[in-house]
């Protein structure tokens, strides 16, 4: 089996392709189900936000899997293929494994070392979880991701100097007006991204935010956080003569704010300038409106660069990140290679407790006349000879399955020992237990999926 990546971001694709590459949140239910049925995808999950969209899959051969997921792209997005492959990447085995690390670490993102996509790809493997399209390769996988990245921003300085799409909004902004003390900002959308934009802006002086939302309520409850006015789109396209710059990043699927709208608001305003930073994909802003006298657009692609001058002390801290990233893919490569002995292991214990316990009760049986005390003292004394006839074994076919011949210590492993016919339930066993533990420290309850069980002999390599 093989992981690999296919997809699109800010480096290879301009904000006008990316926007028909999104998935709504209430579709990617669907869109998992769908990747998990493309053929070849074993495991499936999906990481789609501003600057990105990308397919995350373990696939049973490589050869066409990239002709596959193409086409899984090209039917649920409803573009032709040779709109948009060249702009994708494909990343095969480790310089898959090596993309997701330095992705989670906030190393792949247009502001370095920012931590939101550590969230956007928790969140990402959560959902793939409960909709069941990871199994053994990526639950381990990601999960070791995530937690990779809490060290990269706990153990380095990598987050300092907070910045991110949404300080660089504000930070362009400072650049056009020095300060917002007297200047009033119009939010439209009330999710994190606008939430952040909001405590920035606060941080450099504005006095005034208004906050405008689809739902009032949820508009209402950002406001109240920053003391801020809320209202409803409606009204805050009624309030565009009154504000000096506006900040869009909502959910919808076509432009909240058309020219026409905008062009007839300029005529109230007094030749006053008017500024929009729209950091939404898709684009919540009609780029027409750009062409308009006297206003100044702004999209996603425009704060590339705007915070440059906090990055160089990341870069120093991305190169500590980057020697962390290969010690962990040493750590997952080693995990892989070992993978198929754990059932190996359990089948034998499983076996020796069986014989075990059988013995036990053919002795008793010719020894009735045995209280229970000394019943436990043999019961232990055996158990532990069983224990100590199969520790060796057991260490060694751990430090074999990890070498070169790992495959073929395994099998012969498994021949000595007659575990042909055991292995394989212990490896269900092993799977719904690993299952079990990862819905425990993930708060998210994994049920056993046969389709993707624990493989009796792991690969020698990814």
């Amino acid at each position: 089996m093989h992981i690999v990546v296919v997809g699109l971001n800010y480096r290879t694709a301009p904000v006008e392709v990316r926007e028909r590459f999104t998935f709504a949140e209430k579709d990617l239910s669907e869109a998992l189900q769908q990747l998990k049925l493309t053929k070849s995808v074993l495991e499936g999950v999906i990481v789609a936000t501003c600057n990105r969209t990308e397919l995350y899959v373990v696939v049973d051969r490589l050869h066409m899997c990239g002709y596959f997921i193409r086409t899984f792209m090209e039917q649920w997005f409803n573009v032709p293929r040779e709109e948009f492959t060249q702009h994708l990447y494909i990343y095969e085995d480790d310089q898959a494994i090596r993309h997701l690390f330095r992705v989670i670490c906030g190393l792949d993102s247009m502001v370095i070392g920012e931590t939101q996509i550590l969230g956007q790809v928790k969140q990402a493997f959560f959902t793939a979880q409960e909709e069941k399209s990871t199994g053994t390769w990526f639950n381990m996988l990601f999960k070791q991701a995530v937690t990779l990245g809490k060290r990269a921003h706990s153990e380095t300085s990598i987050g300092e100097s907070a910045v991110s799409v949404s300080y660089a909004a504000v930070e362009l902004g400072k650049r056009i007006f020095g300060m917002f003390t007297d200047k009033k900002v119009l939010i439209l959308g009330a999710g994190k991204m606008s939430e952040l934009t909001v405590k920035h802006l606060y941080a450099n002086g504005a006095s005034e935010v208004i906050v405008a939302n689809r739902t009032l309520a949820r508009a209402q409850e950002l406001a109240a956080k920053f003391r801020g006015t809320p209202c409803t789109m409606e009204q805050a396209l009624e309030r565009l003569s009154e504000v000096d710059i506006v900040i869009s990043s909502t959910g919808a699927d076509r432009y909240v704010l058309d020219a026409s709208v905008v062009r007839e608001s300029m005529k109230r305003r007094q030749s006053r300038p008017l500024f929009l930073i729209d950091i939404a994909v898709p684009r919540d802003i009609d780029p027409a409106i750009g062409e308009l006298s006297n206003v100044f657009l702004y999209d996603i692609d425009d704060l590339e660069g705007i915070v440059e001058s906090n990055l160089e002390m990341r870069k120093v801290e991305a190169a500590k990140i980057e020697k962390m990233i290969e010690l962990e893919m040493e750590d997952y490569y080693h995990w892989l290679k070992t993978l198929g002995v754990r059932p190996v292991i359990r089948a034998l214990q499983e076996k020796g407790a069986s014989i075990h316990e059988d013995t036990m009760e053919s002795l008793f049986n010719k020894l009735p006349e045995l209280d229970e005390h000394q019943r436990k003292v043999i019961r232990r004394l055996t158990k532990s000879i069983v224990n100590q006839m199969t520790t060796d074994p057991i260490n060694r076919i751990k430090e074999m399955a990890g070498g070169k011949h790992g495959d073929e210590a395994l099998r012969m492993f498994t021949q000595i020992f007659a575990l042909e016919d055991a292995v394989e339930t212990a490896a269900e066993k092993v799977n719904q237990s690993d299952a079990s533990a990862l819905g425990k420290s993930a708060s998210v309850h994994l049920k056993d999926n046969r389709q993707d069980a624990v493989p009796v002999y792991a690969p020698a390599s990814v």
